[in-house]
């Protein structure tokens, strides 16, 4: 039976309630510093009874219901995953920064942009005339060897025919090591020149390119006419390049190529107008390029635009470099290089060409929306032109950077960077054999300029159209070839390919701006993250608020767990022995003490570790206790 408490020895009563009064006071202490949940099972059944979000109470309230209970358990972490799923959708659309196109029209007098004309006509100048000369000389044999064409030369000084023999022989040196051929087909190559199945067509022309080391190839076109323009072009270039001052070619002839020139009904002066040399198109002229005085279009119209008459007829010309008549016009704004293979188009002679324009602005987000570039300033090639930054600067710098440093030299076509010279094989034998290794390489982004030039963030573009109509007239030929010719003194040799007109002028004033603007933005998003929270739980930002103190608290309990578990094995451990443990005496003294049932040592070793269902520690029992009677 059990033993009274008034039978309980004294000591160990005094003991039993010193206990209970600290365990006490430590219960009155927690109450009032702090209310915490004593288990995991508390917490979850005091969050799913008082949160608002939807359905959690149903996991409390339906816990006698095993299989209810169990039903909303999985639809409810079902729900939440769903939830998060679209979470995760939402979260890739915003870091993916989608924009939105912005149209908008505006209303407004416009700048006109700049015009530049080209004769289309490469001119014999006088200073590598001599050399032109020979040139032509050697491709009158080459076409008589080749295709039995006796090619008209252009009337020479014969005084200086023995000087020009002379000096040819260096030049005919150089033209022999880059020979034009004929060759074979692929699928014809084993078969005798003389064969019947081989004829005319089965041909392909080109020119042979060497290395220093002797390396050459066959740089072949399919087409003849093709063949010899690049042939006689790429040695054209080699005698532009010995000019070593490139103002000796600016020889303007203004007034033998713009016959009219009128603006808003005013005359236009030199002022408008700035020229420069092309190696193919020969004189260009571009109006309205100086950023001082710009002109402004007063109303639409084709009487308030830019009207030009020009004269077509080609004289002194280089016929293997230009093989069409006309002019070539291309209309860019200011502070822009005029790339006439890239945007211009031909005017033909004989005809009125009216082209209106409509002015259209590109406007791009740049940073993480967009690759694009403010001013070029973060792109990896230097600008060799003395321009602005756009895209097509930029390519052509990246070329041209890469031709000096694999070649040695600089193309002719474009800006010379500082401390280089231009491709000339009397001092750079192999710089063709180079440059059309390069091209290739270029073309087919080997190089990586298409990826390292990117697009501008603020373009500014002209949309245009044109119309063509007959001029002039049957009718009036007459008196306006009279006019010309007492004007202008316009010889007049061939009346329908002699002169042609150009009308430029906006269609309207409306000018189209398209704009971009983020299309997800921060508050797009909590927006969006609020939606999918009240579709699938119904509710508001307090309840997101509830479930981040439902995580804290979890980590809280934890780690007070883990702290009272670790506490608990360090005063379960057992003590080291003795210094002297030869001396037992004390150990023979206590040993019936130990036998003893109601010593605290006992409880303390037959003591469990604290469950995780309850924080608070286990007292001892008092129904436990056994003693004799």
């Amino acid at each position: 039976g059990s033993v009274k408490a008034g039978k309980m020895p004294e000591g160990e009563k005094m003991r039993q309630c010193k206990q209970e009064e600290e365990q006490q006071q430590k219960e009155e202490e927690r109450e009032g510093l702090i209310e915490f949940y004593s288990s995991y099972q508390e917490l979850f059944q005091f969050f799913c009874s008082n949160t608002t979000i939807h359905g959690a109470i149903r996991l409390v309230c339906s816990k006698k219901n095993k299989m209810k209970t169990a039903f909303w358990s999985v639809l409810f972490f079902l729900t939440f995953g769903l939830m998060y799923w679209q979470f995760g959708i939402l979260y890739r659309e915003y870091f993916s920064y989608p924009v939105n196109l912005n149209l908008n029209l505006n209303s407004d007098r416009l700048t006109f942009p700049a015009v530049t004309l080209c004769t289309l006509n490469p001119y014999r100048y006088s200073a590598i005339r001599k050399q032109l000369d020979q040139l032509d000389q050697i491709t009158h044999q080459t076409l008589l060897d080749l295709y039995d064409y006796n090619m008209s030369l252009p009337q020479s000084d014969w005084s200086t025919v023995s000087t020009q023999r002379r000096s040819s022989r260096s030049l005919l040196h150089h033209v022999q090591r880059h020979p034009l051929r004929r060759q074979k087909r692929d699928n014809l190559v084993n078969l005798p020149e003389n064969s019947p199945s081989v004829d005319k067509n089965d041909w392909k022309i080109g020119f042979v390119l060497c290395s220093a080391n002797n390396d050459c190839f066959h740089q072949a076109y399919s087409s003849g006419v093709d063949a010899v323009r690049e042939w006689y072009s790429f040695h054209y270039i080699n005698i532009l390049a010995q000019v070593p001052d490139a103002k000796a070619l600016d020889e303007s002839d203004f007034e033998n190529f713009i016959y009219a020139c009128r603006f808003n009904e005013a005359t236009c002066d030199k002022a408008n107008y700035t020229h420069f040399h092309h190696p193919l198109y020969g004189n260009c002229y571009t109006f309205n390029d100086n950023s001082s005085s710009l002109w402004t279009s007063s109303l639409p119209g084709i009487n308030n635009g830019l009207s030009l008459v020009v004269r077509t007829e080609q004289n002194d010309f280089i016929p293997l470099l230009s093989t069409v008549t006309g002019a070539r016009v291309m209309v860019h704004d200011q502070n822009e290089p005029a790339f006439m293979d890239d945007g211009g188009f031909n005017v033909r002679p004989g005809i009125e060409t009216s082209i209106s324009m409509r002015k259209e602005m590109t406007v791009r987000l740049g940073g993480s929306y967009s690759d694009c570039t403010e001013d070029g300033s973060d792109v990896p090639v230097q600008n060799l032109y003395s321009s602005r930054y756009t895209e097509q600067v930029c390519i052509r710098s990246c070329f041209q950077l890469n031709m000096v440093e694999r070649c040695g030299c600089a193309y002719y076509f474009y800006p010379l960077p500082d401390g280089a010279e231009y491709c000339d094989y009397r001092k750079h034998t192999a710089w063709g054999y180079c440059y059309y290794k390069l091209l290739a390489e270029f073309k087919a982004d080997v190089l990586g300029c298409f990826h390292k030039c990117r697009k501008p963030c603020k373009m500014t573009e002209y949309q245009l159209s044109a119309g063509y109509s007959r001029w002039p007239s049957a009718v009036s030929e007459d008196w306006v070839f009279y006019m010309l010719s007492q004007q202008n003194k316009y010889n007049i040799t061939s009346k329908r390919n002699g002169v042609a007109k150009v009308n430029i002028f906006f269609e309207e004033w409306n000018y189209k701006t398209n704009g971009e603007s983020p299309a997800f933005t921060v508050v797009t998003l909590l927006s969006q993250l609020g939606n999918q929270w009240s579709l699938w739980f119904g509710s508001s930002v307090l309840s997101v608020m509830e479930l981040a103190e439902l995580v804290l608290d979890f980590i809280a309990i934890t780690f007070i767990l883990a702290f009272r578990w670790f506490r608990s094995r360090q005063k379960l451990s057992p003590p080291g022995p003795p210094p002297n443990s030869q001396d037992n005496t004390a150990f023979q003294d206590e040993a019936p003490a130990l036998s003893t049932p109601h010593r605290f040592t006992v409880e303390a070793v037959v003591t469990t570790l604290p469950s995780y269902n309850s924080l608070e520690p286990r007292g001892p029992s008092k129904d436990g206790e056994v003693g004799h009677e």
